[in-house]
C-alpha cells in the first residue's frame, strides 16, 4: 500500500498547484522516484501523459470558474498558466469544443476531468509470467543517446536510424558470443534505459549488447550495471507485427498490476528490453531493477 500512498501524494501536489507552477522534480519526489520514472508509470497506468492530465485538470477548473464568476477571461487564462487569452482560447476550444465566452452561456455543454486517485483494482486477468533474479554486476556496451523528457526525438527514432545505417548489424557483430549465463535464444542487441543520472529532464538510452569474452567494445560507450535484484517479465510468443502491442501490455501490467501489490519498488527506473526468437516466433522480456520497500 505504500506505493499507492506515494502515487496519491504526487497527485495531491499536482492538485494543490494547478494554480501556479508545477515542478516535475517535486512531483517525482512525492512519489520517491525520478521525473522520468514517474511520467512513464503515470502514462502506462492512466493511458494519458502527465502533461495532458495537468492540462485537462486546469481547463476543467477554468471552465467552472468561467461559469460561476464574472472574472475576465484574460485573468482566468493567466491564473491557469496561459500567457495570453489567445493561447488559452485555443486550448479551451480544443478540450471543450467551445470558446471561453460561450462557456458562460446557459446550457453550453462542457467537459469535466475529475482528479484521479490510484487504487488497487482486482481485475481477474490472465496470470503474469515473471521471475525474480539476483544478478551480479555485468558490463554492456553500445550506442548511447540522452533524450529529453517529452522531447521531439525518441528512442524509436534511434532504432530506426541505426537499422538504416547498419549500426545495429555492426553492433551485433561486435557483440561476439552471448555470455553462457544468458538464454541462447536472445538476440544480440537490446535496449537499456535509465542506467545512470543525466538530469531531471533527461534520461539515457542505449542500444546495447552484453559484453563477453569475444566482444569488441572499442569505439562504443561501455557501462557497468551494478548487482541488482531484477523482476523479469516474459511475453508469450508472437509474430513481429504484434511487437508494439505486446511490449506495451507488459509495461502496463507491470506498472498497474504487479508493482502496486508486491511490496517492491523500481530502482531509479532502470530497465532492459530483451528480445529473442524461438521456434520461429518472437518473445520479449522486460527486466526491471527492483528492491523491497522498507
Amino acid at each position: 500500500m505504500d506505493w499507492l500512498m506515494r502515487m496519491n501524494r504526487a497527485l495531491d501536489y499536482i492538485e494543490m498547484n494547478l494554480v501556479g507552477e508545477i515542478e516535475l522534480k517535486e512531483i517525482a519526489q512525492c512519489a520517491y522516484c525520478s521525473s522520468y520514472q514517474f511520467q512513464r508509470m503515470f502514462s502506462f497506468i492512466t493511458n494519458v501523459s502527465l502533461a495532458e492530465y495537468i492540462r485537462r485538470r486546469r481547463l476543467t477548473l477554468a471552465a467552472i470558474e468561467l461559469q460561476n464568476s464574472d472574472r475576465r477571461v484574460v485573468d482566468i487564462a493567466i491564473k491557469y498558466g496561459y500567457e495570453s487569452p489567445v493561447s488559452f482560447a485555443r486550448a479551451f476550444q480544443s478540450l471543450h469544443g467551445v470558446n471561453p465566452a460561450m462557456a458562460r452561456e446557459e446550457g453550453t455543454a462542457l467537459k469535466a476531468y475529475p482528479r484521479l486517485s490510484f487504487l488497487i483494482s482486482i481485475k481477474g486477468e490472465e496470470p503474469m509470467n515473471y521471475r525474480i533474479e539476483t544478478k551480479e554486476s555485468f558490463e554492456i556496451f553500445g550506442i548511447e543517446k540522452v533524450f529529453q523528457l517529452n522531447g521531439v526525438e525518441t528512442p524509436a527514432e534511434l532504432w530506426k536510424q541505426s537499422h538504416e545505417n547498419g549500426e545495429v548489424e555492426r553492433l551485433a557483430t561486435n557483440a561476439g558470443d552471448l555470455p553462457n549465463s544468458l538464454n541462447s535464444n536472445y538476440h544480440k542487441v537490446h535496449a537499456v534505459c535509465s542506467y545512470k543520472k543525466t538530469g531531471e529532464d533527461t534520461f539515457p538510452y542505449m542500444l546495447g549488447v552484453f559484453k563477453g569474452e569475444t566482444s569488441k567494445p572499442d569505439g562504443y560507450t561501455s557501462i557497468t550495471i551494478p548487482a541488482h535484484t531484477w523482476a523479469i517479465f516474459s511475453s508469450d510468443p508472437f509474430t513481429w507485427d504484434k511487437f508494439d502491442a505486446t511490449i506495451e501490455t507488459l509495461y502496463r501490467r507491470f506498472f498497474s498490476e504487479w508493482l502496486p501489490t508486491t511490496g517492491y519498488e523500481q530502482v531509479d527506473g532502470m530497465e532492459f528490453e530483451i528480445t529473442g526468437v524461438k521456434d520461429g516466433l518472437n518473445f520479449v522480456e522486460l527486466w526491471f531493477a527492483v528492491r523491497k520497500i522498507s
